[in-house]
């Protein structure tokens, strides 16, 4: 085996000089299924909640009026429990959003908070819970636990009342994830509390909670939840990072492991399969459910083995530019994740290509990579509701690509130290300026 430049695969800040020989997994409890709603109860009783607990149900305006927030809160109170909602979630929160959110808690619950939590929505509500939680059971700000130096960085040391996390989406992976993603706007930035305390305590996933989804929407989210496969998949192996001298240092992002690649196989295979039904026929069920159960097992993959470059280059973009993250991930993803990273393994890329329906019989690695990319771009303008590169996505030109490689080199090097391939700044500016355009509009 050949180790790593030093300074790409240091796992932790106190590390063994020695490869990585352990690999682990944590994951909420997770409930799947058509109608999984009518269990969240019985969930919360799992999970400890009392007969007399009071808890909140973290949400947004549309979700309410929708109904689905209505009918999680129904659940609840059906059985016994006792429920308030907040619907004052962002899109793409900030921080004192969230900060708006945990000062509503208590407000109305005092210090301590609620009793249990639950978080109904796409990433960004989902998001708003998991800090919320978080930060009430650990007291102080969410900026304290944000990293240096645009936070204080403090461990956060407790995981707070129940939570249970219920997506409305096919895409953020944030019922599963130890990360919530904050934007700080006056620094134009996107910072990420990162801590298995954070994560969820369980995840009801009901694909009748997706079928309200627009077409646009149902499009952003599969992208990123192909976005997690794919970097997922392609990402270092384990044991090529260095061993933490205290297995609690372990980063939450690890390395691909033979478990996660293969979550990974099966989230390309549903959601590449059933995007196109889902997003031009929202009311098909059985798409709907393949959709979620993709974008579940993508999460796994991507988001245990590690997020690279594309979501990296993705966090700047969305902030100054105020982008959805799905359709970020979406217009960088052929320039980023295919092109740039196939030199770090191209008979792995060449695998991809067959995941995604290319037949590669007699093909070069580099031109089964090439077919993957043009299967993958294919596959976005078939959808017909996603912007062909980053010029369409936020009016993006070469003259602001400079800034954009700068801040994905200074801001997200937890994501581009689980990159494959080596990154600098220039080579940040290239991909940038080939993601410009991925196919011409007509």
């Amino acid at each position: 085996m050949v180790l790593m430049s030093y300074e790409r695969s240091v796992s932790a800040p106190d590390h063994a000089l020695s490869p990585e020989t352990v690999w682990h997994i944590d994951m909420p409890e997770i409930r799947f299924g058509r109608d999984s709603t009518e269990e969240l109860a019985f969930q919360l009783r799992d999970l400890g909640v009392d007969e007399d607990a009071r808890g909140l149900v973290v949400t947004d305006e549309n979700l309410v009026d929708i109904g689905h927030a209505d009918r999680v809160a129904g659940e609840i109170r059906e059985d016994g429990l006792s429920v308030d909602v907040y619907d004052d979630s962002e899109r793409e929160p900030s921080v004192e959003a969230v900060a708006d959110c945990i000062e509503f808690v208590r407000e109305e619950a005092g210090e301590a908070g609620y009793d249990f939590y639950v978080g109904l929505g796409g990433g960004s509500c989902m998001d708003t819970a998991k800090v919320t939680r978080a930060v009430i059971a650990n007291g102080g700000h969410p900026t304290d636990y944000i990293a240096e130096p645009t936070g204080e960085g403090e461990p956060l040391e407790d995981s707070g009342e129940p939570l249970v996390l219920m997506p409305t989406t096919a895409g953020t992976g944030a019922e599963i994830s130890p990360v919530a993603i904050l934007s700080v706007p006056e620094k134009e930035i996107k910072e990420g509390i990162s801590s298995n305390n954070v994560r969820a305590d369980a995840a009801v996933l009901d694909p009748t909670l997706t079928t309200t989804l627009p077409p646009d929407l149902t499009a952003k989210t599969a992208m990123d939840a192909l976005g997690h496969a794919i970097e997922g998949y392609t990402t270092h192996e384990y044991d090529s990072l260095l061993r933490p001298t205290d297995p609690a240092e372990r980063p939450v992002y690890a390395g691909r492991t033979p478990l996660t690649e293969m979550f990974s196989e099966k989230a390309i295979d549903l959601l590449s399969n059933n995007v196109r039904t889902a997003v031009h026929n929202g009311d098909d069920l059985e798409a709907r459910e393949n959709m979620l159960q993709g974008a579940l097992f993508g999460a796994i993959a991507g988001l245990t083995a590690g997020a690279s470059l594309c979501h990296a280059m993705a966090y700047p973009v969305g902030n100054k530019y105020h982008t959805t993250h799905g359709e970020t991930i979406a217009v960088l993803t052929p320039a980023s994740t295919i092109d740039y990273n196939s030199a770090s393994d191209p008979s792995r890329f060449a695998d991809l290509a067959e995941m995604f329906g290319v037949d590669t019989d007699g093909m070069t690695d580099r031109e089964a990579t090439d077919a993957l990319k043009a299967e993958y771009v294919q596959l976005q303008r078939d959808l017909n509701v996603l912007p062909s590169g980053l010029d369409e996505l936020a009016g993006i030109t070469e003259e602001d690509v400079d800034w954009l490689a700068e801040q994905t080199v200074e801001t997200q090097k937890r994501l581009l130290r689980t990159n494959p391939r080596p990154v600098t700044e220039d080579d940040v500016r290239d991909v940038f300026l080939d993601a410009l355009y991925n196919w011409e509009e007509t």
